[in-house]
């Protein structure tokens, strides 16, 4: 019940469809149970069960009173018009009750399909901005093929376990309420030791449904794994090839797929004893229920005749379909329950990289970008270590030093996709925590070593995320970047699609791209994480010059592997085991002797 609680949330916005379910339902049980008590006395008399009555006396609001007047005037209608006319008459009426019962049980399931499909939709756009929000640090922690599953296999599990059960939730409790005050009516004796058996089948039920949620998990991590399996192989499908392991990986795949299979096998096999256990137990308790009221039937002196004996079984008849998809309904939620623990995982994960409340807008930087005293941490060895360093406006500041030394981890700083560990950075002397955290990004543009490109075309990438944009202006940036004559020479120029994460275009075209992204946002401060380490020596010099274009009269800092790359800025910065180890100009570093000379010397060996 609290997993269908934690779903329910999101159907809030929904109650006035969630109401009218509900009253549908009511409308639907009423025309049946008046189908009952319309048929049961029609057939005694037409079938001469019973005489038809001469007299009655006042009419009386109960039971015995409703069922003698009601006997009279069917009595009357005989000797007025014929038992076959009345007949017709009484099964022309239960078809028109019929018909309406279904009307609006119809009308029920049309207004809870609104409830349904907008609880998964919220569900999916919740976890997908979730997804954005969260930091890097949480997708370092995390499988990409667990992440998606949760967005896909777990959301369908929720809406094929948990919300397909959410019609029954609404209708079926109503339903069997109803029907238990129409039982309790027609012989109380009998219902309460229905009411005593009925619980003891739900007990055994629960307990089953309790094992099935524990194998639901841990089909849902399997499936997780089988998703980063298939993931990981497409990305790495290359090298899979080119080291000739495509054995292994066969091997490997099959194996999870394998421990995935035996935990569904017996997920299937829990699953699927709910619907045989329901039904023996419900045949059990009607079995009970026949054979008590045909000894209260039997008893000398007995109240209850055989019309109301009949009623009796065809309403019990009808509550027993409603209690089996109510544990039917439990089941589905038990086995979602787990994917429901799943989805609420990443929907409750900590937001690390928050923003304040009262964050101050931020357009422009008119000085500086300093890190002041700054550590860092991913989890227990420090990778900064008391850095203190000053990026002047309009200055070109480079960081070298091995890798894993800190640089990038310095960069990713800046856009705060990380939080310093300990001391600050400032933007023209204000924290930027102080600050919109898109507004501080907004003011930086980033081109890295891994281009990131999406499944569209040139244009679309270049602006990407930007609105308004004129097609003059994306022409102009990729000059810039010296992209346009080979955008030019594509199929359909801009409008080419670029295929999945660029593969239609090379490493260098690929850069080139980014950077008329970055280009085209104009931002003051411009961060270049070893943009041309991936390419080959052609590409490097075109992307070489599309960086300079792009530095022109901007702040930078760039992240260097090749140290060539470097040689003109106006500080560069050498780290060694996450500390500043040095920093000058190039010739200044050079006549040190120290770390940039020995990595300078290492590559020009190289």
């Amino acid at each position: 019940m609290k997993n269908l609680l934690k779903v329910l949330k999101y159907a809030i916005p929904y109650w006035g469809f969630a109401l009218l379910n509900i009253l549908f339902n009511i409308l639907s049980v009423l025309f049946s149970l008046v189908s009952f008590a319309a048929v049961i006395p029609v057939l005694n008399i037409l079938f001469k069960l019973e005489k038809p009555l001469e007299s009655v006396g006042e009419l009386k609001w109960n039971l015995e009173s409703l069922k003698t007047h009601f006997y009279y005037q069917i009595g009357n209608l005989i000797e007025a018009y014929g038992e076959l006319k009345v007949l017709a008459f009484i099964c022309v009426l239960l078809v028109v009750f019929y018909f309406v019962k279904n009307l609006f049980r119809y009308m029920a399931m049309y207004y809870i399909a609104v409830v349904r499909n907008g609880v998964v939709r919220d569900i999916r756009n919740a976890l997908y901005l979730k997804i954005l929000i969260l930091p890097l640090s949480y997708y370092s922690e995390k499988k990409k093929g667990d992440i998606i599953s949760r967005m896909t296999t777990d959301v369908q599990e929720v809406e094929w376990s948990v919300l397909s059960s959410l019609e029954m939730m609404f209708r079926d409790p109503v339903t069997i309420i109803s029907y238990l005050v129409t039982l309790f009516l027609l012989d109380y004796e009998l219902t309460l030791m229905v009411l005593v058996l009925l619980p003891v089948s739900g007990l055994l039920i629960g307990q089953i449904g309790k094992s099935l949620k524990r194998t639901s998990a841990k089909g849902q991590i399997k499936m997780g794994e089988l998703l980063s399996t298939i993931e990981e192989t497409i990305s790495g499908l290359r090298n899979i090839k080119a080291f000739n392991a495509i054995d292994w990986a066969d091997g490997n795949f099959r194996e999870t797929n394998e421990r995935y299979n035996q935990l569904m096998v017996r997920l299937f096999r829990k699953r699927d004893l709910a619907s045989p256990l329901s039904e023996f137990l419900g045949i059990a308790v009607s079995v009970f229920v026949i054979w008590y009221g045909g000894k209260i039937i039997l008893s000398p002196g007995s109240t209850m005749d055989a019309a109301i004996f009949i009623m009796y079984i065809m309403v019990f008849s009808q509550i027993i379909n409603p209690i089996k998809a109510i544990s039917t309904a439990i089941y589905n939620i038990q086995k979602g329950g787990a994917s429901i623990e799943r989805i609420e995982q990443v929907l409750l994960a900590e937001e690390i990289i928050t923003e304040k409340e009262d964050a101050l807008p931020v357009k422009e930087f008119n000085h500086s970008i300093e890190y002041r005293n700054v550590w860092f941490r991913y989890e227990q060895d420090d990778v900064l270590k008391n850095i203190n360093l000053t990026i002047p406006k309009g200055k070109s500041i480079a960081l070298v030093g091995s890798s894993g030394s800190g640089k990038s981890t310095m960069a990713d700083l800046l856009p705060r996709f990380y939080d310093v560990t300990q001391g600050e950075i400032l933007i023209d002397g204000t924290p930027i925590r102080d600050f919109i955290i898109s507004d501080v990004r907004a003011l930086m543009g980033i081109v890295s070593q891994e281009t990131i490109l999406f499944n569209a075309s040139v244009y679309d990438n270049i602006v990407f995320g930007m609105k308004g944009v004129k097609p003059e202006e994306v022409i102009a940036a990729a000059k810039v970047a010296n992209a346009h004559e080979f955008i030019m020479q594509m199929p359909e120029g801009y409008e080419t699609n670029i295929g999945d994460r660029g593969v239609k275009m090379s490493g260098g075209q690929r850069q080139r791209i980014s950077i008329a992204r970055a280009v085209l946002r104009n931002p003051p401060l411009m961060i270049l994480d070893e943009a041309t380490s991936a390419l080959d020596t052609e590409s490097e010099r075109l992307v070489q010059d599309a960086l300079v274009n792009l530095m022109q009269n901007r702040t930078s800092l760039v992240i260097a592997h090749r140290l060539s790359t470097v040689q003109h800025a106006d500080e560069i910065i050498v780290l060694n085991q996450g500390e500043i180890a040095e920093r000058g100009t190039h010739n200044e570093l050079m006549s040190k002797n120290g770390v940039y000379k020995r990595l300078h010397e290492m590559q020009s060996i190289g």
